[in-house]
Formats: C-alpha cells, structure tokens, sequence
C-alpha cells in the first residue's frame, strides 16, 4: 500500500481565487509554491504552502456545500490541536477562517516525511518513543480537552467498530475469509465483544487514527503525529495495536513489540486479540462499503489492514 501517496486531492490553483486570496493574506504574503500532501485518504485539500517572504504553513481546507463532514473534522482537529498538552510532537495551531464557503485549517508544517514500508528500524523504533510520549502526556489530558465532550471508544466499538456479531447473525454479508478462520465466526464475535469493556475502563486519551501515514519523521529523526480529528477516550494499547499492523506485515516481532511498549502496562491479557479481532471485522467490512467522497485507495488499504489483522490473530490463536 502506497501511503505517501494515497490521497487525491485538488490542487492549489483549483481553489476558488477568493479562497486563495484569502488564504494568502492570512499567511501574510503571496503563495509561492504548494506541495499537496500525498497522505491520507479523503480528497480534502492539504498542503505545505511556501510565500513569498519566506514564510512556510501546512494549510487544509474543505468545502462546506460538496464536503461536509471532511468541514466538521477539520474543524473538531483545530479545537483539539488548541488544547492539546504543551511540547508534544504535533503540529502547532496557527488559525482558522471560512472564506466562500470553505474552511480552512492552517497549522506549522513538520519538515518530514511518511515512513516508508517495510519500517527502517531507527523510524520505527522514533515512532513507538514518540507515542509513549503522546500517550504519557495524554493519560491525564487537560480539563480544556476533555470539555469538547470527545467521544468514547467503548461507545464507538459498539456503534461503529465490532462487526463480527453482525456477520453471524447474517445481518452483515460476509467477507471473504481465508481457510484457517472459516467457521471461526464465534471465536471472532467473542473476541471483538470484550472490546467495549476494556475500553471502558481507561481514564486517559488516545489518537484514534494511530496509522503510518498519520506519522511524520523530521530531519532529526524525531516522529511527529497528524491528523488529531479523532482523538477519543480509551487506551492508548488500542492505537499501538492498530499501527503495529504494518510491522507485522513487515516480518517484526509484532507480539514483542506490543507487549514491550509502556502503553500495555496494566492492559488485560487479551488486549491485543480483542483489539485485532474488532479491527480485523471493521476493515474488512468496510472495504465493502468506502464512501465514494473518499481516496480510490481507502478499499484497497482497508482490506490490507483487516487482512493483517485477521492473519496475525490466527497466529496467536493457532488458527494457522
């Protein structure tokens, strides 16, 4: 899966010129040039904008009339970029403006790049200190934070992310599975309900979104995390979960990787296979049904994902 280039989105000269005139006298001087972000997979536009005094912002906007909820993310992102703890490694709020129907998010530009798969050791090793930290830091968030009522996981596995029940009882249609986990429909629905419950239990804050090509690694080789729209009560094993799918994709000790890191400290002994039977039913149902708003590429990475999930599952369970 190609994540430093998933996306599709407009460029700089296809925003309306009012847009761009806008957007440009917040910045403070002319745009220069604009390299579109090729991350991500919605078709909103994000770019690294360079003006003309030599200034530099990382700008996303999305129109109100054709992208609706793509507005309501950027928007829910700027209140919690705003409010998020003092020194992490995540982009810096500059401003916000509605300009002719669109929003627009500006923030600092982190000078980095997507890493690429397989993971160089040193990214990776960078990316997991780097979320200790955002996890750390998160674990007893700021008053300011939790007053923007942010979603709970329990809740969001109940309405949104277990998948495997549905499935079994044919309200679901199924999707195809390989040999050793056929007939394992019971298994993977028992699994995934234990989800709710652990997450219910955690008091701090997590990312939510914890994927490669929401990790960025600066010249200096330090990890910066992106993309912050879904941050949501619970624990932050379930986002190391997630991103470690690509390192178990990759042939890493994925298991060592998980149980080593400090953020499974505590975590009941099924965390992690909870954790990957709910993500395992998620992606590959959702592959199925990816809103044509979204990047040709979500289908493709959502089946990989719940592909990787599913086999590294059947691993721990010795279904395989």
């Amino acid at each position: 899966m190609p994540y430093h280039a998933s996306a599709l989105r407009p460029s700089w000269p296809a925003l309306p010129a009012a847009l761009r005139a806008a957007i440009a006298d917040r910045l403070g001087a002319p745009v220069v040039t604009a390299r579109v972000a090729g991350a991500g997979f919605t078709r909103g536009f994000a770019a690294v904008l360079d003006t003309a005094d030599g200034g530099r912002a990382f700008v996303k906007a999305a129109s109100a009339v054709e992208q609706p909820r793509l507005v309501d993310s950027y928007a829910r992102e700027a209140a919690i970029l705003d409010r998020l703890p003092a020194g992490l490694p995540a982009p810096r709020p500059r401003w916000t403006l509605y300009e002719v129907g669109w929003f627009v998010l500006c923030t600092d530009a982190v000078d980095g790049h997507t890493p690429r798969l397989p993971w160089a050791p040193a990214e990776l090793d960078a990316t997991l200190a780097g979320y200790a930290e955002v996890a750390a830091a998160l674990a007893d968030p700021p008053a300011g934070l939790t007053a923007l009522g942010l979603p709970h996981l329990a809740d969001l596995a109940r309405s949104d992310i277990l998948w495997w029940e549905e499935v079994a009882a044919d309200r679901e249609p199924p999707p195809a599975l390989p040999e050793p986990v056929r007939g394992r429909l019971p298994e993977l629905a028992a699994l995934e309900s234990r989800l709710p419950r652990y997450a219910a239990g955690a008091t701090g804050l997590t990312h939510g979104d914890l994927r490669v090509d929401n990790v960025l690694i600066d010249a200096d080789g330090r990890a910066w995390f992106c993309d912050w729209t879904w941050v949501c009560h619970g624990p932050a094993w379930f986002d190391l979960a997630g991103l470690l799918l690509t390192a178990y994709a990759g042939g890493l000790d994925a298991d060592r990787l998980f149980t080593a890191h400090p953020v499974t400290a505590g975590a009941p002994p099924d965390a992690l296979d909870a954790t990957l039977a709910a993500l395992a039913g998620y992606f590959l149902t959702g592959a199925a049904a990816a809103p044509g708003t979204a990047s040709p590429h979500l289908p493709a990475h959502q089946r990989w994902s719940g592909e990787q999930a599913l086999d590294w599952l059947a691993h721990r369970q010795g279904w395989r």
